[in-house]
């Protein structure tokens, strides 16, 4: 079971992009409160956010790939009706 994404037992959970896209968004309030920080402890800091958050627009770019796919093989996903694999 998951805790974040729609599945059967959480209907009105997210799409993974859209969580991706929180998780990335988050990260760019941080690194612009720390981006004036020049101590060496905060640059490192902002250095790992700036390739996560590459990584991450990666990982959206993949997600929508996946759910356009789906949507446009087995249509939209319905509640309790999986689109791809057993669904249990």
């Amino acid at each position: 079971m998951t805790h974040f994404l729609v599945n059967d037992d959480n209907p009105d959970g997210h799409q993974l992009e859209d969580v991706l896209a929180m998780v990335q968004s988050d990260l760019v309030k941080r690194a612009a409160l720390i981006a004036d920080d020049e101590r060496q402890e905060a640059r490192k800091v902002l250095a790992n956010d700036i390739s996560i958050m590459a990584m991450l627009s990666e990982c959206v770019a993949l997600a929508e790939e996946s759910t356009t796919l789906l949507n446009r093989a087995f249509g939209p996903s319905r509640a309790g009706q999986p689109r791809i694999g057993s669904g249990g």
